[in-house]
């Protein structure tokens, strides 16, 4: 699986969290490797994942709660 540093629109941020969690989910990542890719996307296309101290409504639709809430325990965390 490649991942860029920088996104163009919210809705491949989307499409790119939903493919790490559901390879972290299904063991093909590892908690060192879904936290390093997590936080290099967020830490690069920050404006395109939170607003105002929340998910975008694009992501919330893209990706759902349970993707949301490992996303943010990571985010919330490093």
């Amino acid at each position: 699986m490649k991942v860029k540093k920088f996104y163009r629109t919210q809705r491949e941020v989307a499409a790119v969290i939903n493919e790490i969690v559901d390879e972290y989910w299904v063991d093909n990542l590892t908690d060192k490797e879904l936290k390093e890719k997590i936080i290099m996307i967020y830490k690069n296309n920050q404006r395109k994942i939170k607003k105002n101290d929340d998910f975008t409504t694009i992501l919330k639709q893209q990706c759902g709660k349970n993707r949301l809430t490992v996303v943010a325990n990571i985010i919330n965390k490093s």
